[in-house]
């Protein structure tokens, strides 16, 4: 493997030479399984991964920090999602040493490990293979869900009929909002240049792109930093103001010397890094290619560790990548869903927003209702419901939560009735959106049977749901006219609830004055 170098040598001339005197002429054979499987050296501080692997303490880091998943010998590839000491490893080791006459070893040094990091990840990309190809994403590629809503709706112009409600009642529980405005399909840190702006690269033929991108992956793959800062910028303007060339850069070439960029110590570089990643993930062909080439971790990690501006970037590009259906497993394995929820708390307006829309879409799939379920993140959720101008979002997610079943038991087990019914008690709301979304959670919530009533009853549901009967909406007033039968009734679990249980809870294309800062065309980016 490419990277044994100097880290390697060091190790093996020391131990040579501490055991020169009883056996001068035979070179120390260590165990294979004492080597770190990146660096190739015995290992000071080891600690296994989440895919069963054991490496150096301090590979691992380095690996992160690069956003690198690392190939072993048998073809699997390493998760770093989380990381825990092997004690029995590193006693085994000592033991091993002391036993061979032998100085225990030593963590290595950043800068060394970096180096074979760099190497494994150039030797990678010659071969041009795809950083994310391990069983779980194959299967997302093959595991296309029927009957959920397709909210990929990413090309500039409004894709109207895609979410016209044109099947009946029964088949999919819609979240419809009051005040008609465009249905969001982009980040809030991308908008297309304005349709007046002339755009300087219309003449590019395919041999025009083809140059291009050949100088813009040897700005990216040069050591200079100034270099590299050139190519993203020059990526960044290209794909924002001219969408014809979006799919014909979007290589595996491209990508695969664009990926390092994301994890950049160079705060300019990884910005317009980011950047670049949404400005190319708005082209809906191009968002598979981008999850298989391995974005989604370092996507995570800047949303995580990076500067407000890289994160807002980072988040808009999760949600953009969210809106295709077969990505939506995919972020969820690779440990987006707690990223996302603690960014719900971002300073940053716009990091908050995209953050839950991505989670919005990401629990249109039934497994990540259940991973944010196991997160804790109900409580959260529910918590988030009182800040002013954010309710409306986070009660979307929270009512495709409340389409399972281990959903609807943990938002009754965190209060979510009281929650709810407080919302609607109140005299003054967002909009009337936040206020039907209140009734859509609490019709879910109902599937709860006597429970759910005992609850409600207890919370004054009763009150509250007359008046949204008399003053609502026509949606919201059908919802809280069935819940109300329920609670007269002592309903058993078993009421209708428009195929909510499938396919969770999806848009008609119109979003309401909770979102009301979303459009075709935002702010400028």
């Amino acid at each position: 493997m490419v990277g044994h170098g100097n880290h390697r040598l060091k190790f093996s001339i020391f131990h040579h030479q501490s055991s020169s005197t009883s056996k001068p002429d035979r070179p120390i054979q260590y165990p294979p399984e004492y080597l770190c499987g990146i660096s190739r050296s015995l290992m000071a501080d080891p600690v296994v991964v989440s895919s069963g692997q054991t490496y150096e303490r301090l590979s691992v880091r380095v690996c992160q920090d690069f956003g690198f998943s690392p190939t072993d010998d048998d073809g699997s590839t390493a998760d770093f999602s989380s990381v825990i000491t092997n004690r029995n490893m590193k006693l085994t080791i000592l033991k091993w040493c002391d036993n061979n006459g032998i100085e225990h070893p030593q963590p290595p040094d950043y800068t060394s490990i970096e180096l074979i990091v760099r190497q494994l990840m150039e030797k990678q990309r010659q071969n041009n293979r795809f950083l994310a190809s391990d069983t779980e994403l194959l299967r997302v590629v093959a595991d296309k869900r029927p009957g959920v809503a397709v909210h990929a709706a990413t090309e500039v112009g409004l894709r109207v009929n895609r979410f016209q409600l044109n099947s009946p009642p029964q088949t999919e529980e819609i979240v419809r909002e009051s005040t008609i405005l465009p249905f969001k399909t982009q980040p809030s840190c991308y908008a297309p240049p304005p349709q007046t702006e002339e755009i300087g690269h219309e003449s590019f033929d395919r041999e025009g792109n083809s140059k291009e991108e050949a100088q813009i992956i040897s700005k990216f793959r040069s050591d200079n930093e100034f270099e590299q800062q050139e190519g993203v910028i020059s990526l960044r303007n290209l794909t924002k103001s001219d969408e014809s060339i979006r799919a014909s850069l979007c290589t595996k070439e491209l990508l695969a010397a664009l990926l390092p960029l994301v994890s950049s110590r160079s705060m300019n570089i990884q910005i317009n890094a980011v950047a670049s990643v949404v400005n190319l993930s708005i082209e809906k062909s191009n968002k598979m290619k981008i999850v298989r080439s391995g974005f989604v971790p370092p996507l995570i990690d800047v949303l995580d560790r990076g500067s407000a501006e890289s994160q807002e970037h980072a988040a808009g590009s999760l949600f953009s990548l969210s809106l295709d259906d077969e990505n939506k497993m995919a972020i969820g394995i690779l440990g987006g869903l707690p990223v996302l929820m603690n960014a719900l708390r971002s300073e940053n307006e716009r990091t908050r927003n995209d953050s839950a829309l991505c989670l919005y879409h990401l629990t249109l799939n039934p497994s990540n209702r259940v991973k944010l379920v196991k997160i804790g993140a109900v409580g959260i959720l529910l918590s988030l419901t009182r800040i002013e101008g954010f309710a409306s979002r986070i009660l979307l997610i929270l009512c495709n939560i409340a389409a399972c079943v281990d959903g609807r038991s943990a938002m009754l087990d965190a209060n979510a009735v009281d929650c709810l019914v407080g919302m609607l008690k109140e005299k003054e709301m967002d909009s009337e959106s936040t206020r039907e979304n209140c009734v859509v959670a609490l019709h879910a919530l109902s599937q709860g049977g006597f429970r759910f009533r005992g609850l409600a009853t207890a919370a004054g549901a009763v009150e509250a749901l007359r008046e949204v009967e008399e003053r609502g909406s026509e949606r919201a007033r059908e919802k809280a006219k069935r819940i109300l039968q329920m609670m007269r009734t002592g309903g058993n679990g078993s009421v209708q609830m428009d195929g909510v249980d499938s396919g969770g809870v999806s848009w008609t294309g119109r979003v309401g004055v909770g979102l009301n800062r979303y459009s075709t065309n935002t702010t400028k980016f």
